[in-house]
């Protein structure tokens, strides 16, 4: 039974009857102004309350409020599932299932930064001294400082910063052995027509083509890189018919153009990104020599303001860009301090949130995919808090994810300013260190899917930790289990990766080493390079190795032979629409298809398995193309996501959904939780596993068939982890799976299943190297690597490597936290 204490006064929220995803009829009152904490073990409803139903509420009331036209799309099947909400006020969210990851979205645009320097370059100068020597400064915007643009860009390489040019150590890499028998990847028949003109041009040269590369004759080697010039080359081509399979030879004579003009006259045209990147293996990158690398045009590069310029600035640390703009005021004169007065001190406050949010150490242009899950949601949570604004209601999710325990505390003030400052603050969170700071509580459960979604207690955080019944006021009181795992045998003695020369981002090592088939920790304060390591150093290097590459971050790799392949379970969305779900992403729902298409009734109809697909013709509602749900244009605003009115979301046609299997119909079974599934499908034995390790992540509680769209990053990562446990069990055995922050969005009681799932992998032969700030999952590593001592420029060194208990005893903020959970 639930406990809800009544709150003073009327200044509360009320929630009557949500039923969102998971939530069983919840109702529940907690106070305005005051920070409350949603808890509950992972999947338990939290996200369902806050997000889906508290703040999406107050979106529709917002949309409703604009205008009827937008209203004729909003039917009562598109709103939260909830009977009343009252008391409830503008709200603005920042959730973990909408992290942009694209590599042109980086620190700058997520956070509005760039907005704010472009405006101000813009301003500035036109009212300034340099408006004499730039004319065109009269007409200037802040397009002029978007490299995206065209009037900011660099003319030379289109503001990409490099220019790209065929590199002839790349397409012939091996001198020392023969051209056609290892030498040139180039010459390849899936890449150059070329190929067939080489016997005749060694024929003319007198070139043997069984010696290596190097030996063959000068004038040979050049003709075959740089082309024959106008002297055409005869040779013969042989082609068979596809239906008569008869032969027919086709004498030509063409000048050859060469492999590097052929290179880059392909990696032009080439028109898609994977064709691109094909070609770019061949290609060499270098600074654009117009724009020195960064993109911009000549006004960007050229105008300064506070001593720097645009591409200067962007490049600096926001620790040091903070700097930079509490120096400007004195370089203005009086008419720029006028139009600065209106921009410097709404950009100050930002710079300066970031740096207390733990994002000193990045740089503006920091790419999106390069940041750690943590640094993303923090982004993105500083570019919607505003210190200023009072009686808003904030709903965070996880705004702790990714901090160091020693990076807690500036995060904890914020949340306190925000409160103090009249607003409402609502934490989706399962760090009982920042539950602890809430007023409040609203702790849901008890357990998770269809085992949650009922309201444990709303009450007073001391109250929670008191109750008998709550998961999550066990851990606020100290007495919830905490992870536990046995060692593997000495990591010191086992086969080893060793990572030689990483310089990448603020990492600069000569050699680290990673233990193989052992659970491997990097640790550090946020900022000290763990991710770089991880993702650039190790994965990316790890991943080039592999395929016969150059890793890019990395001088080389020594033990990769003993490696066939290598993951990075990362939080990455699973799919960028509705109908991506986990039922397709495992690849379950191609077993379940055969099931259905099996069946009797589908044999008589006629349906093959591809009938039960969403994504393709057939037995789809195509109304609605089987997403089960339409995209409406808003226009100006955000498209929506309506249900389909024709199949009433359930995807497929009457025809289709007449076919069951053990009674149960197409929908009905995407609509069953991953647990359900388990029980429903005990064969074939090749579902059945893909569902068991689905449980292992710790996702049991997922509808097969929920949107991937609705995951949090977390969810999306483990996700990934139960296709790589699923990988791992194959003949591709000795493998090195890679998480970053893999306990991200967990709550400490799921944790330990988590850790399982680790165990999992190392028992199939495989290795786990984890990112991780959870020091409680550090302290059950077998090998722990410690990054510091600082961010930024002041981290991305070694500080110490060995088991927990060595790093433990060494130096180092991570040793002074992790000291008690080793020798406790």
């Amino acid at each position: 039974m639930s406990h809800q204490t009544d709150t003073p006064g009327d200044d509360v929220i009320e929630v009557v009857g949500a039923n969102t995803h998971n939530l069983r009829n919840v109702s529940v009152t907690f106070p305005k102004n005051k920070i409350v904490a949603f808890t509950g073990v992972s999947g338990s409803g939290k996200t369902s309350l806050a997000i889906d139903t508290v703040h999406a509420e107050a979106q529709l009331r917002y949309l409703n409020g604009i205008s009827p036209f937008f209203r004729q799309f909003i039917s009562p099947k598109d709103r939260p599932q909830v009977d009343r909400i009252s008391g409830l006020g503008v709200t603005l969210a920042v959730d973990q299932r909408r992290l942009n990851r694209s590599p042109r979205s980086t620190l700058g645009s997520i956070t509005g930064l760039n907005d704010f320097l472009g405006l101000l370059f813009a301003r500035m100068p036109a009212l300034g001294p340099e408006a004499v020597e730039f004319p065109e400064l009269r007409g200037l915007t802040s397009a002029y400082f978007d490299r995206y643009s065209m009037e900011g860009r660099c003319k030379q390489c289109g503001g990409m910063g490099v220019t790209v040019t065929p590199d002839q150590d790349r397409i012939v890499t091996r001198p020392d052995l023969p051209l056609l028998a290892g030498g040139a990847p180039w010459f390849d028949r899936a890449n150059s027509g070329e190929l067939l003109a080489v016997p005749a041009l060694a024929e003319r040269h007198g070139a043997d083509l069984g010696l290596p590369w190097r030996e063959l004759p000068e004038a040979f080697r050049h003709a075959v890189l740089h082309g024959t010039g106008d002297e055409a080359v005869t040779f013969t081509i042989t082609t068979k018919h596809k239906k008569s399979e008869s032969e027919a030879t086709i004498e030509r004579s063409v000048p050859l153009k060469g492999a590097i003009s052929e290179v880059s006259r392909l990696y032009d045209a080439a028109g898609t990104d994977s064709a691109k990147e094909h070609y770019a293996q061949f290609m060499r990158s270098a600074d654009c020599p117009a724009c020195d690398g960064s993109g911009f045009g000549h006004v960007a590069r050229t105008l300064k303001l506070g001593g720097r310029t645009y591409p200067e600035v962007i490049r600096l640390p926001i620790e040091e860009l903070r700097d930079w703009v509490g120096t400007i005021d004195a370089t203005l004169t009086p008419m720029q301090r006028q139009v600065a007065d209106n921009l410097l001190p709404d950009l100050a406050r930002r710079v300066r949130l970031m740096v207390e949010l733990g994002l000193g150490h990045l740089q503006v242009t920091r790419t999106a995919p390069s940041m750690s899950g943590g640094e993303l949601q923090r982004a993105r949570i500083t570019s919607q808090l505003n210190l200023d604004l009072t009686g808003i209601i904030f709903v965070l999710d996880e705004p702790s994810a990714g901090l160091h325990p020693a990076d807690k505390h500036p995060l904890r003030e914020i949340l306190t300013d925000l409160r103090d400052a009249g607003n409402t603050v609502l934490l989706v969170e399962h760090d009982p260190e920042l539950i602890a700071l809430a007023d409040w509580v609203v702790d849901l459960g008890p357990g998770a899917g269809r085992e949650g979604g009922t309201l444990v207690a709303s009450v007073p955080t001391a109250e929670l930790s008191r109750n008998e019944q709550s998961v999550t006021g066990a851990y606020l009181a100290g007495r919830g289990p905490r992870v536990r795992r046995p060692r593997r045998s000495d990591p010191s003695a086992a086969p080893r990766l060793g990572l030689i020369g990483v310089d990448v981002h603020n990492v600069q090592l000569e050699r680290v080493d990673i233990p193989l088939n052992t659970l491997t920790c990097i640790t550090g304060v946020s900022g000290s390079g763990k991710s770089s390591l991880l993702h650039e150093a190790l994965g990316a290097g790890l991943d080039a190795t592999l395929r016969g590459k150059p890793p890019q971050a990395v001088t080389r790799i020594e033990g990769a032979g003993a490696l066939d392949w290598v993951t990075v379970v990362d939080q990455d969305p699973i799919g960028r629409t509705p109908r991506s779900n986990p039922a397709t992403y495992t690849k379950a729902f191609d077993a379940i298809r055969k099931l259905y298409a099996a069946t009797p009734r589908a044999r008589s109809l006629g349906l093959g398995a591809g009938a039960f697909s969403f994504n393709s013709p057939g037995g789809r509602c195509e109304t609605c193309a089987g997403y089960g749900r339409r995209q409406v244009d808003m226009h100006f605003m955000p498209d929506m996501w309506v249900e389909c009115d024709v199949c009433e979301g359930r995807r497929f046609t009457p025809e289709l959904l007449a076919v069951t299997y053990r009674g149960k119909a197409v929908d009905e079974v995407l609509s069953m939780t991953v647990d359900e599934a388990a029980e429903f499908f005990t064969e074939p034995g090749g579902l059945a596993a893909t569902l068991r390790a689905t449980q292992r992540a710790g996702l049991g509680y997922l509808q097969l068939g929920q949107s991937g769209t609705e995951l949090s990053g977390g969810e999306a990562q483990r996700l990934k982890l139960a296709n790589a446990m699923l990988l791992g069990s194959g003949a591709r055995s000795r493998g090195l799976v890679l998480l970053d922050e893999p306990v991200t969005g967990l709550h400490p009681f799921d944790v330990q299943r988590m850790v399982d799932a680790f165990d999992t992998l190392l028992a199939q032969g495989n290795s786990v190297v984890i990112a991780e700030h959870d020091l409680h999952v550090a302290a059950c590593a077998d090998w722990i690597i410690d990054m510091g001592p600082g961010a930024g420029d002041k981290g991305g060194k070694l500080i110490n490597e060995g088991p927990p208990a060595v790093i433990a005893a060494g130096p180092g903020v991570t040793a002074e936290y992790l000291r008690p959970l080793v020798t406790g």
